[in-house]
């Protein structure tokens, strides 16, 4: 089919019926526009030049297609295209992502009343807005002008689409100002009770505009008013919703307030957009409004059942606001002084005698005769309370790092883009800190591991683990004859889900108030006491994220690989630490018998399990918070060159601090100020 057998068609219908509105014809012309691939911006240009080449040739066809248009347009609900595209609707983030997974099972059903459903027909490509979006606003200008403006009753068909714009506008005025007395809004910001909120004064200013437009529609000699007094009153609501944002950065935020700011917002914006179109007195400024509507509503009404879209933009404040409470928790992984690197190092090697024993413990429960739900929750119990005793003791397990220090970089990077040498120091010492964490861990676990095997054979007369059990364990730990790799990166996805885990939870401490609500119960105050409660409500404030992130982290360790078992699955876990303590285990039951190369081949597999540990937890969570951040890094080779120049210069530097020399300098100062 050709433009020429469309646009006679058309033509032709309207001849036979005057109030021809089939949109059948307008969904043909926009499938022979569209490219065969939607990033091919040329083909769709030429496709829309050739339109108006044929449009200027045959003046009738020109009249048809401008007529038909209006009457596909007018003879249809116009208002809920114009509020509900786009717009996120208020049914709760849960509801929108069932209601979006049952339309890709069983589409809804389309009204041809409405020119919303309509138009999700005429672009019904998932991808029509890539070459929408691309082609320039000037070919959109060639094509309206070719089209025309000049309709038979003009005054009252411009009657008719000023009303249903009219009619949006109030709608969207009225969820405005909804939101605005919205209790969670009101708890965010409480000066919206104390003042005249703008939020009412806008509907009261849509009102009276919407009176006045409509009486100058019925006579133009009426003075027409514009709507300016209106958009300074939705800044001010702007501003609210910011204020509200900046609150939410230090009291926490919830996927309900997020969605409530996300639907103000888009609210916001289509009201701004709709009073533009109306208020425009000059032809070309309406154009370039409607091109830019057009755009956004088919990009909008593509996306209307997308889950990735729905995740990303309904809980892109709440990771946001996780990401950030985890790279405040990065902080504390990084070391700058000598001093603090010797604490980490004392602090992973506490981890690590921990980690021994909780590795024999898990040996232990293996040789019990159980299901693997029974084994999922003894391995889950001894993970999670040990992880969680590392962190009550102060203690750091290296692995725990990288979702904490990924955050950390990413917020460099959003506030300091350009500044490379700064956050090329800032990647020194997170590696260096790493370094020496991974170092304790495993300095103290192997150790303890031998140590504890060997007094369990003195004092059972047996070994702990047999020779068969300790060729299991080393074969779990070959890098290339086991799946020992490809689980040591699902343990490092445990590790980022940990993380975010852990930055949900300090979140919603906050955003919740946990600690104030404990403060309140009559019973736990009547058996703590006054004091005892303040100080343990206090830790749980400032430390269930962390509790929570190792509880759920050792629920996965210790649940997925007898989850593999159960579905017949080759799925496990490989972490550095454990895979460490395994070996010294392995080497006692075999009575320390072990060649230097399987000992070699092991040790590397260890370090090779620990490289994609750190390497996958790592790499997720510095996507997802350079996500929540909207952070796209460009500078990725300059960054490459200056780690290895700096690394080439100061190799020292990515594995020890340089000495102290503050105190030092401190002396010399005093000494110097004493001879004065």
């Amino acid at each position: 089919m050709s433009l020429d057998t469309i646009l006679a068609e058309i033509n032709l219908s309207l001849n036979t019926t005057p109030s021809f509105n089939d949109a059948r014809c307008l969904r043909a012309l926009i499938a022979l526009i569209r490219p065969q691939r939607p990033d091919d911006v040329q083909r769709a240009t030429d496709n829309l030049r050739a339109l108006c080449y044929v449009l200027q040739r045959h003046s009738a066809w020109r009249r048809s297609l401008r007529q038909y248009l209006v009457q596909v347009i007018t003879t249809r609900k116009l208002v809920h295209l114009l509020t509900d595209t786009g717009i996120t609707l208020n049914n709760g983030f849960w509801g929108a992502g069932a209601q979006r997974l049952f339309a890709k099972l069983l589409p809804p059903l389309v009204n041809d009343d409405y020119v919303r459903d309509i138009f999700g027909q005429i672009f019904d490509h998932p991808k029509d807005y890539v070459w929408v979006n691309a082609v320039t606003d000037e070919v959109w200008h060639d094509v309206i002008r070719s089209v025309g403006f000049r309709t038979q009753r003009a005054r009252r068909t411009h009657a008719t689409l000023a009303n249903e714009v009219l009619n949006a506008i109030q709608v969207l005025s009225y969820r405005i100002t909804n939101i605005g007395l919205e209790a969670e809004l009101v708890r965010n910001y409480p000066e919206i009770e104390k003042f005249e909120s703008p939020f009412l004064r806008q509907n009261d200013g849509i009102n009276e505009y919407i009176v006045r437009y409509r009486e100058w529609i019925m006579d133009h000699h009426i003075e027409r008013y514009d709507a300016k007094h209106i958009e300074v009153l939705l800044e001010q609501c702007e501003e609210i919703a910011s204020r509200i944002r900046r609150t939410a950065a230090i009291a926490g935020v919830s996927v309900s307030l997020t969605r409530l700011l996300l639907r103000l917002d888009q609210s916001i914006a289509r009201l701004h957009t709709l009073l533009q179109l109306l208020d425009s007195r000059q032809v070309q400024s309406s154009i370039s409004v409607v091109i830019r509507l057009l755009k956004e509503l088919v990009t909008a009404d593509n996306r209307r059942h997308s889950l990735r879209e729905l995740m990303k933009t309904n809980t892109e404040l709440l990771s946001l606001q996780v990401t950030e409470r985890a790279g405040k928790s990065g902080e504390h992984y990084v070391t700058n002084t000598r001093t603090e690197w010797f604490e980490m190092l004392y602090s992973a090697l506490g981890a690590g005698f921990i980690v021994g024993f909780m590795a024999m413990i898990k040996i232990l429960f293996g040789t019990l005769a159980l299901a693997p739900f029974g084994f999922a929750v003894l391995y889950s119990a001894n993970y999670s309370f040990g992880f969680m005793l590392v962190h009550v003791l102060h203690f750091t397990i290296a692995t725990k790092q990288p979702a904490m220090t990924a955050a950390l970089i990413a917020k460099a990077l959003d506030e300091s883009k350009q500044k490379l040498d700064e956050l090329v120091e800032l990647i020194v010492r997170v590696f260096r800190s790493q370094f020496i964490a991974i170092i304790g861990n495993i300095g103290l676990a192997m150790p303890t591991a031998f140590a504890i095997a060997w007094a369990w054979y003195g004092i059972v007369g047996e070994h702990l683990v047999s020779p068969e059990k300790a060729q299991h364990l080393l074969h779990e730990l070959d890098p290339f004859g086991s799946l020992a790799l490809p689980h040591a990166a699902i343990a490092g996805v445990c590790l980022f889900l940990s993380g975010l885990i852990s930055g949900y939870y300090d979140n919603k401490a906050s955003y919740s108030n946990i600690p104030a609500r404990l403060r309140q119960l009559k019973w736990l105050r009547n058996v703590l006491g006054e004091h005892r409660l303040f100080q343990i409500t206090e830790y749980i404030g400032n430390n269930l994220g962390a509790l929570a992130g190792n509880f759920f982290f050792g629920i996965m360790l210790g649940s997925i690989g007898q989850f593999g078992k159960f579905f017949g699955l080759p799925i496990d876990i490989r972490h550095i630490t454990f895979s460490s303590a395994n070996f010294a285990f392995a080497l006692a039951g075999m009575n320390n018998h072990m060649s230097w190369q399987l000992a070699a081949y092991t040790l590397f597999g260890i370090m090779l399990i620990g490289m994609v540990n750190l390497t996958v937890s790592f790499s997720l969570a510095m996507l997802v918070a350079l996500r929540s951040r909207r952070v796209s890094f460009g500078n990725g080779g300059n960054l490459i060159r200056l780690l290895m120049k700096r690394f080439v210069s100061g190799t020292r530097d990515f594995f020890l601090p340089a000495k102290e020399v503050v105190g030092t300098a401190e002396s010399e100062s005093s000494q110097s100020n004493g001879h004065k």
